[in-house]
């Protein structure tokens, strides 16, 4: 039987399957090799994922339990900048999260280094900071006063400008954030 032409037939190429079912069949292909592709990647994306992150977040919260800020961890690391009242200079708080979701003062960072020696009285000569680093000298907590927290309570006030750094996110101003008479937020990571 001979189609006539225009009835939707196709002459074989090569290999004897009509040029429809080749389409057909490179279409399917294309499909599975992304699928196989967009797997891939998000495997890669979840073994890649930093030690510590595991889904958790820095959390932000009023007294009585408003959320104001909701921070996805993409590390084990976070800090708090604020304007020191006494220096009037800017200064942070850096913060390792630990297994447990608690998380412990590591560094703490100042662009004067009287921050450093004399309002926090620290031990240990402060040092240069890294290229890059938001502030001009970093120096370790005094290890014999470890400071762990499960919840940091903080005034978010207009003078101490308080901001939450997390890697790979926008700063978030959380001084901004508080509406109410009081400026007391409560900082906490969570799953």
């Amino acid at each position: 039987m001979v189609a006539p032409p225009g009835a939707g037939a196709r002459a074989a190429g090569p290999g004897g399957a009509p040029a429809r079912r080749r389409t057909l069949r490179w279409l399917a292909a294309l499909v599975l090799v992304g699928a196989a592709v967009l797997v891939g990647a998000g495997a890669a994306a979840t073994t890649a994922a930093p030690a510590g992150s595991e889904g958790r977040a820095v959390v932000v919260r009023t007294p009585d339990g408003e959320v104001l800020a909701r921070v996805p961890l993409t590390g084990d690391r976070f800090a708090v900048g604020y304007r020191n009242s006494v220096y009037t200079t800017l200064a942070e708080e850096r913060y390792r999260v630990l297994p447990d979701g608690r998380f412990a003062l590591v560094e703490i960072a100042a662009d004067q280094v009287a921050v450093l020696e004399e309002y926090y009285a620290l031990p240990g000569a402060p040092r240069p900071a890294p290229p890059g680093d938001r502030r001009g000298h970093v120096a370790e907590p005094d290890p014999g006063r470890p400071a762990v927290f499960d919840v940091l309570n903080i005034a978010a006030t207009d003078l101490g400008e308080r901001t939450l750094y997390v890697p790979g996110a926008a700063p978030v101003p959380i001084w901004r954030l508080v509406t109410g008479e009081d400026p007391t937020v409560l900082l906490e990571t969570e799953r």
